[in-house]
């Protein structure tokens, strides 16, 4: 009895405690506990939630203080609808999924889905709407920059028949793939365009001419050394065994001049000079041959450990690679003439023979030394950072030693523009290639006052009046139109911004030109005008522009204009609306503008 007392006296004590562990829980979260537990749980709460605000508002003042920083670069989107998708903050964590995306029934290509936005690689989005883009840093930060177009349009002020020439000045004709080399005797360049041999394009000699015209109006004046004049600038001259050196006077230049001679047939070696010159890399000197010069210019470059020797020789093939030597012919002229180089182009055009990837990119850290060969005379030898009216005039006075009867520039290749069209054999003229050298002739005459320019710029407009099938450049749309034709074919293609290029000129004309001499040129320009103005339209697209009307011709799909010559028929426009003020050149520039920008004609 007295266990079984024992027992139950310690269920009992169990019992009790466990009353009292449930009195003490009760007490625990009595209605001032439980009320004391939330005000502590609320604060907690709320004060979690400042800090994350907090961090939250600091980054998107970050985002904020990048957008305004942005705000000062180039816009990229629609001008009226600044930013049509707001900036967000990026989750790096935010969930997303790859998803198959079926193009047209066609193609599948890898996306993401994030949420209700799936995402396509710009890869594929850059072939298929032609567009272009790219990632760039700056500010300290990354950003993806788009662009409609690829091209630039620059805003010219009101066009000048004797000042820039369009947006020339940010031409580098000389540095084109397609240019072969700057040719040592006549100066200007040789084409690869359509024949790898390489011949004179007249198009591109007046380009490269109106681009230095252009630049030397809107660059700085270049800093110029004189290194030798033979009178107040002379230079400590070493020749060697084999050669001699002096300084005479020259009756015809009414100077004194460096007369030099050497022996053998070396090109390493007579008479040289040390410059160590840096920083501008254009060599420009009188020469008068006597018999078989050579002028060896010795550089250092950036890329290469041993120097490069650049040869201007009398007697040699056009152009000449030969390990770190290249050689240009001159010409073997025994009157006093001047050589203009631009020695990092006749440099990169050397090494591009043999293909070399680092052509494009080689530059001149200094020049070493310049070595005298042969039997000649010297003077004005300097260095400049650019000599563009020397370019200008070289490409001027080509045109005047190759104006042919017909008042042309005769193309001595074969130009097959489309498989429908018969192609043109050598020897055709181009519309565009005499407007453009009617550019260049009207300017230099302004500059001169020689009328030898004049008279060429005038017989230039002989081959406007005749038609196309004959051997000239005129053609007639729908028999109602004169249109003068960059490519003379059969049938006509109706070249767009080729013959806005042959109006140009006509304009260039008839502006310099007294009324008498000019009314050829006036009547020209005034019946191409009448019908552009009525034509123009047909090569808008609605959301581009189309380089020529061959569908039109042949029945054929759009030869749609790339970007780059969408945005010289732009500047074109643009030219015409500043003479001519009429309001179809300025809506139609400024809707074409817009095509650029990724704006589109309205449907229906």
């Amino acid at each position: 009895m007295m266990g079984e007392k024992k027992d139950l006296s310690v269920e009992d004590g169990l019992q009790k405690n466990k009353i009292s562990n449930a009195e003490m829980r009760c007490s625990r979260f009595s209605p001032k506990n439980l009320l004391l537990f939330v005000t502590i749980f609320a604060f907690i709460t709320a004060l979690l939630h400042f800090y994350q605000r907090c961090d939250l508002d600091s980054h998107v003042l970050e985002l904020k203080r990048k957008q305004d920083k942005s705000d000062h670069l180039p816009v990229i989107g629609l001008q009226e609808d600044r930013n049509p998708f707001p900036l967000q903050d990026l989750d790096a964590n935010r969930n997303y999924k790859d998803i198959e995306c079926l193009i047209n029934d066609d193609i599948t290509i890898p996306g993401r889905r994030e949420g209700d936005e799936v995402y396509l690689p710009f890869s594929f989005i850059q072939k298929y709407f032609d567009i272009t883009g790219k990632i760039a840093e700056y500010d300290g930060f990354e950003r993806f920059e788009w662009q409609h177009s690829y091209a630039r349009v620059y805003q010219e002020k009101p066009y000048d028949h004797n000042g820039v020439f369009m947006s020339f000045s940010h031409y580098n004709v000389e540095q084109r793939d397609r240019v072969k080399m700057i040719c040592g005797v006549e100066g200007v360049p040789m084409t690869t365009q359509w024949d790898p041999a390489g011949y004179f394009y007249p198009i591109q000699i007046a380009q490269f001419g109106l681009s230095h015209f252009s630049k030397n109006l809107t660059e700085k004046e270049p800093r110029v050394k004189v290194y030798e004049d033979a009178d107040t600038n002379t230079r400590n001259w070493v020749p060697d065994k084999d050669s001699k050196i002096e300084r005479v006077f020259d009756s015809e230049r009414k100077s004194n001049v460096l007369k030099f001679e050497t022996q053998g047939t070396n090109q390493a070696r007579g008479p040289s000079v040390s410059l160590n010159s840096k920083g501008d890399y254009v060599l420009t000197f009188d020469l008068k041959v006597v018999h078989n010069v050579t002028i060896t210019v010795s550089v250092e470059t950036v890329e290469r450990e041993r120097p490069m020797h650049l040869h201007y020789a009398s007697q040699s093939a056009p152009i000449l690679l030969k390990g770190s030597h290249i050689t240009y012919n001159i010409g073997e002229n025994h009157s006093w003439r001047t050589i203009n180089r631009d020695l990092v182009a006749d440099l990169r055009k050397g090494l591009a023979l043999n293909k070399s990837k680092v052509s494009k990119k080689i530059n001149i850290r200094k020049v070493l030394k310049i070595i005298l060969h042969g039997n000649g005379y010297l003077d004005n030898l300097k260095i400049s950072t650019s000599n563009h009216m020397e370019n200008f005039y070289a490409s001027a006075d080509w045109f005047l030693r190759n104006q042919d009867k017909n008042g042309g520039w005769p193309i001595m290749v074969t130009r097959k523009l489309d498989d429908d069209l018969k192609p043109l054999p050598p020897g055709w003229y181009s519309a565009m290639a005499q407007g453009h050298a009617i550019s260049v002739l009207t300017r230099a005459y302004t500059a001169t006052h020689q009328r030898k320019y004049l008279e060429a710029a005038l017989h230039a407009t002989k081959l406007y009046t005749i038609p196309s099938v004959e051997g000239g450049v005129k053609a007639r749309f729908l028999d109602t139109y004169n249109w003068y034709e960059e490519y003379p074919t059969t049938p006509s293609s109706f070249v767009l911004n080729g013959f806005i290029y042959s109006l140009i000129g006509l304009y260039d004309l008839k502006k310099i030109a007294s009324q008498e001499e000019g009314r050829d040129a006036t009547h020209l320009y005034n019946d191409g005008l009448k019908s552009l103005k009525a034509m123009i339209m047909m090569y808008d697209t609605g959301s581009g522009t189309i380089y020529d009307l061959r569908h039109v011709v042949l029945g054929k799909a759009p030869n749609l204009a790339r970007w780059d010559y969408h945005a010289t028929h732009c500047q074109q426009l643009m030219l015409l609306a500043s003479i001519e003020k009429d309001p179809i050149f300025d809506a139609t520039e400024k809707r074409w503008m817009g095509y650029m920008k990724g704006k589109r004609a309205k449907h229906n």
